[in-house]
């Protein structure tokens, strides 16, 4: 697919962790950019087609499930991606290692939309708006870094990133009420009018105020009493007229 770099748009420079964490722990992550500007033709998100996975971790197991897409929009020119925006819906956020209707899962789910995490009754909703869209240059690289290892250390940022990228793309992530751009490499297609994305990689949660047993916290990692701040996200988007 190919790609020019619209006018207004701004690279970002770090992506969904702060830039004082060390390269290749999540994507980078800086502080709120300008939205770019949406021109061209308006394509809408198929929410039944779309949807983003999440992974947390914690020495001693893990959990996932998925956060449903509300609404979303991409703006396209020609082969070009010029702008676009999703929302996502924290209060039907699912928890799917554990069977729905349990006690244990009723607490987890719980607690996931309490204040130590989501704090969905202030902010139930969570969004990506896009700032850029870079092409995947050769010679460009996703890196890893080394994490506290456990039975359950979090996945790489290689392993969930696609195969053979396409893009670079950059946008204003908020959830609890927080804004931050963040930016991951992504495999982009456009055919007959349907755009398809897909994404994987690793978030620092407490960027986002999601700071609930924060490892850095942690004063004996041996004793496996913390969560890793590190929570994965795998996107699939599906947007057409």
């Amino acid at each position: 697919m190919k790609l020019v770099k619209h006018s207004g748009f701004f690279i970002a420079i770090a992506m969904i962790l702060f830039s004082c964490n060390k390269p290749g722990e999540t994507v980078e992550t800086s502080e709120a950019e300008v939205a770019a500007e949406a021109v061209g033709k308006a394509l809408t998100i198929d929410t039944n087609a779309t949807q983003i996975v999440w992974r947390g971790y914690k020495p001693t197991g893990q959990h996932f499930g998925q956060i449903p897409p509300i609404e979303g929009n991409l703006a396209v020119m020609g082969n070009e991606i010029t702008g676009g925006k999703f929302t996502f819906d924290i209060t039907r956020l699912t928890v799917e290692d554990m069977e729905e209707g349990t006690e244990f899962h009723g607490k987890l789910w719980g607690h996931l939309q309490s204040e130590d995490f989501f704090d969905a009754g202030n902010h139930p909703t969570a969004t990506f708006e896009i700032t850029s869209v870079e092409p995947f240059a050769a010679g460009d690289m996703v890196s890893d870094m080394d994490q506290f290892e456990t039975e359950n250390t979090p996945k790489s940022a290689t392993s969930l990133s696609p195969s053979n990228p396409t893009h670079w793309i950059s946008g204003n992530l908020t959830m609890r009420g927080t804004t931050k751009n963040i930016k991951f490499p992504a495999t982009v297609a456009m055919e007959n009018g349907v755009v398809t994305a897909k994404a994987g990689f690793n978030i620092d949660r407490t960027n986002w105020g999601l700071s609930y047993n924060d490892e850095a916290n942690a004063v004996d990692k041996a004793k496996d009493q913390f969560i890793y701040n590190t929570v994965s996200l795998e996107l699939d988007v599906k947007a057409s007229e």
